[in-house]
């Protein structure tokens, strides 16, 4: 019998980029949010910043590397602090930003670098009353846009008319840590301060699937989708070590796997490669970055490797697939 399972992923690593491919002299946010801070789709990369009497993130071409230029434009119109920004899947050039100020603000980027800041949205949203911390576009519907706020309300906009789709209200007690759409954006995976996991219909507006305490641990959870529909979670256990969960809707009382992990306490962010199924979790100030191949067959979590840097982590963002270079066999960047 074989000793090592066998796995194509046995010889994934991970390869940082050379110096002068690297961004210098970006003051990173310092606000104490556990969101992402950055996103990347294949033609720009963008940051949350420091900006003083606002809020703004800074938009550079993946092309232009090196040292950013203080008085780089930035894309300022925020009133206070950026806390979440995602790109459209769908185009580009379209970004959107959620802020403490209450909006969700959705901007065109344009190809060019311009030569001052950007301070006009397309489409301001307003229906929060309490800080925005999380936005999420739909994965196929087009002009569909998702925000959780501070009132614990989930709110669908339709960006393209500018007007409220529907509110997801009285389904959470607490603040929302965190919202995933699964493959197809038929429904929602939401974590909540109360401790519950849901799984949501939105076009029903009703509570699917529901788990008390995923994770005994008091810290925040996270939960994305599989391709399969299954729920991988990360959290923290008793004695605050951290988690990771893959759980079956049809079952939602017992995990599938349940798996200890170091006692870190830094928020572990996962990212999910449906194609490969990999979750590579990053956490907030570690200097490494663990990866896993899900599969169909127990133990189902099966860890690969770990990537280690010498510098801790701040935010962390994942590349779409179509930005991947794979004629250097790159599979996630």
């Amino acid at each position: 019998r074989r000793v090592v399972r066998q796995s194509k992923f046995r010889h994934v690593f991970g390869q940082p980029v050379k110096a002068d491919q690297m961004y210098e002299d970006i003051r990173v946010s310092k606000v104490t949010w556990d969101s992402s801070f950055c996103a990347v789709n294949p033609k720009f990369v963008a940051i949350i910043v420091e900006s003083g009497g606002g809020g703004a993130f800074i938009v550079l071409p993946l092309a232009k590397t090196g040292r950013v230029d203080k008085n780089h434009p930035l894309v300022t119109g925020h009133t206070a602090p950026v806390l979440d920004i995602d790109w459209c899947p769908h185009n580009d050039n379209v970004i959107a930003s959620a802020s403490e100020d209450t909006t969700v603000m959705v901007w065109q980027i344009p190809d060019y670098v311009p030569v001052r800041s950007i301070t006009e949205p397309v489409v301001t949203l307003e229906g929060h009353s309490k800080r925005v911390g999380i936005i999420s576009w739909h994965p196929t519907a087009r002009n569909v846009l998702l925000s959780a706020g501070c009132d614990n309300l989930v709110i669908l906009w339709n960006v393209g008319t500018g007007e409220m789709l529907l509110a997801l209200e009285d389904m959470h007690t607490d603040l929302i840590y965190n919202v995933g759409w699964n493959r197809n954006g038929s429904l929602l995976v939401t974590t909540c301060k109360d401790k519950k996991v849901r799984v949501i219909d939105p076009r029903k507006q009703q509570i699917v699937a529901e788990k008390t305490k995923p994770h005994d641990g008091a810290r925040p959870i996270r939960a994305i989708f599989m391709a399969d529909g299954k729920i991988f979670t990360t959290g923290f256990s008793k004695m605050s070590e951290r988690q990771l969960g893959l759980w079956d809707l049809k079952n939602f009382e017992d995990p599938i796997a349940l798996q200890e992990m170091d006692t870190s306490n830094g928020v572990l962010l996962p990212f999910y490669d449906p194609d490969s199924s990999i979750v590579y979790l990053c956490g907030k100030g570690d200097s490494s970055i663990r990866y896993f191949e899900i599969t169909d067959e127990a133990p189902y979590v099966h860890y690969l490797n770990t990537y280690s840097s010498k510098e801790p982590q701040r935010g962390m963002g994942f590349m779409p697939k179509r930005g991947l270079d794979v004629s250097k066999c790159e599979i996630a960047r």
